[in-house]
């Protein structure tokens, strides 16, 4: 992406912030988190996922989604009421802000699958809840819906990330887990869907690069129902772990060795049998899936989160600790402006995944 005629191969800022014992927190330290990181930003795009942030609503799906107008909503929650109750439905409280334009209709939708539908259709509801919203993201003009886990939320807008988190009353919600992002999705129209963070479920992914597999992979996982219908890289990344954690099974280790998968020279120079055999099957069986290319993501998810660098590591990604918190952004200054007093501050490696999990695991 081109800030005027200067290229700036490293723009994009993510930071992440979780408690391990699961300690709530308000969404004003993440906010601070993006100020340093200002000029990673270009105004096109910031959002947060919060976890934790609706325990009233705990068991219901929280879907986030944006309508073009007022025609487009009552079309939507018609179509949403054929399948789905709505527990609640409003709109996400926002303040005006000369900074952020052009506002879409924001709404929330508490929703839980009908189990009359479910079984008819002999689906899972989680499955379920997948289609319905690839069904609204590509057929229903003029809808879009951003988000879709339970207890959990994103924040998303065309704007300065420190701006959108002031704009959606941040400081109002608490959660155990915040992810946090700035910039714009590479080569991509710039509007509100497409900022970042990108969601399916409990999962959301923030993600620092642009990587070169992008229709190799789109190709790929669009063969099992996934629909990528806004071209930018971290749509696809999003997918890709859906798929790999909820279809498929696998572990975090696992997925992050398929994203970002060794070498085949380091594979083969692996001393332990097992270990080289395992890594052997995860690129032949998903080979399709293997994400090249410069990148740092931070993957967030019910109950944890996962950072992960590309292979060769061509993004910066830090992790720092405090207390019973851990930090991670694309700068030191980052996580400083959340705990100046952070300590064991780090660079992971390059395919080394950083997971950092909730005692006692799902909240």
């Amino acid at each position: 992406m081109r800030e005027g005629e200067v290229r700036i191969p490293s723009g994009c800022a993510i930071a992440a912030v979780i408690s391990r014992s699961g300690e709530r927190m308000t969404g004003e330290a993440i906010i601070g988190a993006m100020k340093p990181m200002h000029d990673r930003s270009n105004g096109l795009g910031g959002g947060f996922a919060g976890y934790g942030i609706y325990p009233e609503y705990r068991d219901f799906y929280a879907f986030h989604v944006f309508f073009d107008c007022r025609d487009t909503r009552k079309k939507c929650e018609a179509f949403l009421k054929e399948s789905f109750e709505i527990v609640k439905g409003e709109l996400i409280p926002t303040r005006k802000m000369p900074q952020i334009t052009d506002e879409p209709l924001i709404w929330r939708y508490f929703v839980t699958p009908l189990k009359s539908v479910l079984a008819n259709l002999q689906l899972d509801e989680k499955e379920f809840v997948v289609r319905t919203v690839m069904q609204i993201n590509t057929r229903m003009e003029g809808a879009y819906v951003f988000s879709s886990g339970k207890d959990m939320g994103t924040f998303k807008a065309v704007g300065f990330p420190e701006d959108v988190g002031v704009y959606y009353k941040l400081e109002e919600y608490q959660g155990y887990s915040w992810t946090a992002h700035g910039r714009y999705p590479t080569n991509t129209p710039g509007w509100w869907g497409g900022a970042h963070p990108f969601t399916l479920l409990d999962y959301s992914v923030v993600h620092n690069g642009e990587i070169s597999s992008y229709d190799a992979n789109r190709r790929n996982i669009e063969m099992f129902g996934y629909k990528c219908t806004l071209q930018t890289d971290t749509e696809v990344i999003t997918y890709i772990l859906d798929y790999l954690l909820r279809r498929q099974g696998l572990t975090l280790p696992e997925a992050a060795d398929v994203i970002a998968a060794p070498f085949w020279s380091t594979i083969e120079g692996m001393k332990d049998e097992g270990k080289k055999e395992a890594l052997k099957y995860l690129r032949i069986l998903f080979s399709g899936l293997l994400v090249t290319g410069p990148f740092s993501i931070i993957l967030g998810f019910d109950g944890g989160l996962m950072a992960l660098n590309d292979r060769l590591k061509l993004r910066s990604m830090v992790v720092g600790e405090s207390g019973d918190r851990v930090f991670i952004a694309s700068e030191e200054a980052a996580i400083r402006a959340m705990e100046p007093g952070a300590q064991h501050i780090w660079a992971p490696s390059g395919g080394e995944a950083v997971i950092v999990k909730v005692e006692g695991g799902t909240v």
